[in-house]
């Protein structure tokens, strides 16, 4: 429902007849966590909801820190070429001290500053806070407090270092906070409270919390065998991957090396569940998001130090009219390859190609999580192309 309100909101304040095009993350998301359906599913769902276009944020990017998840949108958006204001969803609803917050996070001495907090042995967040404190107001400070928030101020920083001329609008975040288990029946629910009530078989709550549009794909997904998706449909799969992994192989998916490795290692060799797993693995210093992208990193055979530093390709998953239209101005206007046909990567360079046959994989590995498994015939993403409305 969150994102039905933004694009109602941003139809409200920018006019009917404005286009929408929408960056959404493809199989996996940045929580380091299965979809709860598939990419193309979703981004029809998207459509049917208000977006024009719908563009897939790839996965080195969707399922990323907040920093390189929010650098991903952006390139996205902007590669496009059809893209003139960005718009999110936040807690603050206040675009200019969003963008005050991320000049100050630019900023040498904020780097000076956070390196002499991390040392304190903190955690990432508080020790970024602290940082910026002394560099920007308090009121703007307490605003990296919530998740979304966070997200636009990298949205922001991205669009400073790429010296973007484009506006920036945020929407008030409405109903149960990002990532929250329950919401009240009056609020939104957050997409974690439907997980969760799905988990406990609560179907019917769980399809009453969801858009229209998102229901009804989700109940036709459901008939086919491939909802909902759970990481824990295919656990004994992730746990043979992290046990046949050896101390080394974890080390590569520790960006930080701060020894976060070591323990998801440890815990690895006797852990029986995921949950288990990451349970033994946390501390106060590291968030439960940074555990599981490192399992997902472990389990797709995804290393941080190979990851792209720029979208190679644009692939759009759905469009209607409108987003015909704009795919037809994209080919004159776009600063990377349109792929509306798989096939076409062929023709691209090593890099571009190589990203696909990681996203080819990766689409592969998320099939063998469906409910049915007679559904989860391999190869899918090199015969899908956008849906078209």
């Amino acid at each position: 429902m969150g994102h039905v309100h933004l694009l109602e909101e941003t139809r409200r304040l920018l006019g009917e007849d404005t286009a929408v095009v929408c960056a959404m993350s493809g199989d996996f998301v940045q929580r380091g966590d299965f979809a709860l359906v598939r990419r193309q599913a979703r981004a029809a769902a998207a459509v049917q909801s208000g977006a024009d276009l719908v563009l897939e944020l790839p996965l080195p990017w969707a399922a990323a820190p907040a920093e390189r998840f929010a650098h991903g949108g952006v390139q996205t958006l902007l590669a496009a070429g059809v893209v003139d204001t960005l718009i999110f969803g936040s807690e603050c609803g206040d675009a200019a001290a969003l963008r005050r917050l991320a000049a100050a996070l630019l900023e040498e001495d904020f780097s000076l500053r956070l390196r002499r907090e991390l040392e304190r042995g903190d955690s990432f967040a508080a020790a970024r806070q602290r940082a910026v404190s002394g560099l920007v107001c308090p009121a703007d400070a307490v605003l990296l407090e919530q998740p979304n928030n966070i997200l636009g101020v990298e949205y922001c920083k991205s669009l400073l270092r790429q010296n973007a001329g484009v506006e920036v609008l945020t929407i008030p975040r409405v109903g149960a906070a990002h990532d929250a288990e329950a919401a009240p029946p009056d609020q939104n629910a957050s997409a974690s409270a439907i997980r969760t009530l799905l988990r406990q078989e609560r179907r019917e709550e769980a399809l009453g919390r969801m858009a229209p549009a998102m229901r009804e794909v989700y109940m036709a997904e459901t008939a086919a065998g491939r909802a909902p998706v759970f990481l824990e449909n295919c656990e004994r799969a992730v746990l043979a991957r992290l046990r046949w992994m050896e101390a080394a192989d974890f080390a590569a998916l520790d960006q930080g090396r701060e020894g976060l490795h070591r323990r998801l290692y440890d815990a690895s060799r006797a852990a029986v569940s995921v949950a288990e797993l990451l349970k033994a693995a946390k501390t106060k210093r590291y968030a439960y998001a940074r555990l599981r992208r490192m399992v997902l990193w472990a389990y797709l055979g995804l290393l941080p130090r190979e990851f792209p530093e720029e979208i190679l390709y644009l692939r759009p998953l759905a469009a209607n009219s409108a987003g015909r239209e704009l795919l037809a101005r994209m080919r004159r206007t776009a600063s990377v390859p349109v792929l509306t046909k798989p096939a076409a990567v062929r023709r691209l360079g090593k890099g571009a190609r190589d990203l696909f046959a990681l996203e080819a994989r990766a689409a592969d590995l998320y099939a063998l999580a469906y409910p049915d498994l007679s559904a989860a015939a391999g190869g899918a993403l090199w015969r899908e192309g956008p849906v078209m409305l």
